[in-house]
């Protein structure tokens, strides 16, 4: 039988700053758990700090500047334009980010309009350009929805305003969902689609699929990839093409000293239970997290492995290794 990457042990107390989300949502959930598990391995004093913040570039840049030693960040494709600098970190990027694991959630960024309108395509949408009452995130060049969807939009060739509507804008998908499940908005721009609301709302609404030069310029031009909502996933819809919002980021510094990455990774992959068992009252279609979590998946990031936590993943069995 293969063993286990072995389990770490750091003599030394450590001081860390870990970033999450606004307080309740799934990064802050990621990072209390990382901070219990690491701070039962390391040093009697060690003591882990977890600051709020908006799970998107503001957390890249605090991981960047060296507010923070690790952080989480949403969808993890988007942090790729911050190695390089394009789009929203043109002005500012960071080289020498890491990743030490990426936490799975399978999501999308979908564009939805009521079916009074109807319009079943951008096609038809530009044809008849509605007036249109957009629910949305704050378009603020932190907020990754807000930037994906009018990138979406202005790309599709949606006027909303010079059509006569209005962006309702808010920081969180729950305002956003609730502006439509309350009548105040008869389109939407927005992710976290396993949450139940979408079902709510999915027979009312026609989701509309992103023209294919729409997605492809939007890969060449920030690296951010398109996916496949199934069919069935919204009450009648078929399967159509998007924007891919998917997974957690675990974020860092090729400054981060290899043993605290290892143990960080190494947590990631070998107490994925604790984690887990806070999601089993749903279907892994429907999680905020997309279990079960595979160690070797998580290791794979299109921002490049800290050193220490690659020395992780390669450690795995090789029967989990398996292409």
């Amino acid at each position: 039988m293969n063993a286990r990457p072995a389990e770490p042990r750091i003599d030394r107390s450590l001081r860390l700053q870990l970033q999450g989300d606004w307080g309740t949502a799934n990064l802050h959930r990621i990072c209390g758990w990382i901070a219990q598990e690491l701070t039962d391995r390391a040093g009697p004093h060690t003591r882990v700090g977890i600051w709020n913040g908006r799970g998107f570039s503001d957390n890249v840049r605090a991981v960047g500047r060296g507010e923070v030693d690790i952080a989480l960040t949403t969808p993890t494709a988007f942090t790729v334009a911050a190695l390089d600098g394009r789009g929203t970190y043109r002005d500012e990027f960071y080289p020498d980010l890491r990743a030490l694991g990426v936490v799975p959630q399978r999501d999308r960024l979908v564009f939805a309009v009521h079916s009074s309108l109807g319009v079943t395509t951008f096609a038809e949408l530009r044809e008849l350009k509605p007036v249109l009452h957009v629910a949305t995130s704050v378009n603020d060049g932190v907020n990754a929805v807000g930037l994906a969807a009018h990138e979406i939009l202005a790309r599709s060739g949606v006027d909303v305003l010079d059509w006569g509507g209005q962006f309702l804008s808010d920081e969180r998908p729950f305002e956003s969902l609730a502006h439509v499940l309350e009548g105040r908005a008869n389109a939407i721009v927005h992710e976290a689609v396993m949450l139940p609301h979408w079902q709510q709302l999915g027979a009312d609404y026609r989701f509309l699929e992103v023209e294919s030069h729409v997605l492809e310029s939007l890969e060449t031009d920030f690296g951010w990839p398109a996916a496949t909502v199934s069919d069935g996933y919204f009450p009648g819809q078929s399967s159509f093409r998007t924007l891919d919002f998917s997974d957690f980021l675990v974020v860092t510094r090729a400054d981060l000293p290899e043993d605290v990455a290892y143990a960080v990774a190494w947590i990631l992959g070998e107490t994925r239970h604790l984690i887990e068992s806070q999601y089993l009252h749903l279907a892994p279609e429907r999680s905020p997290i997309t279990y079960p979590l595979d160690p070797p998946t998580m290791g794979i990031s299109p921002v490049p492995l800290h050193a220490g936590a690659a020395a992780y993943y390669r450690a795995l069995p090789a029967a989990e290794l398996v292409p």
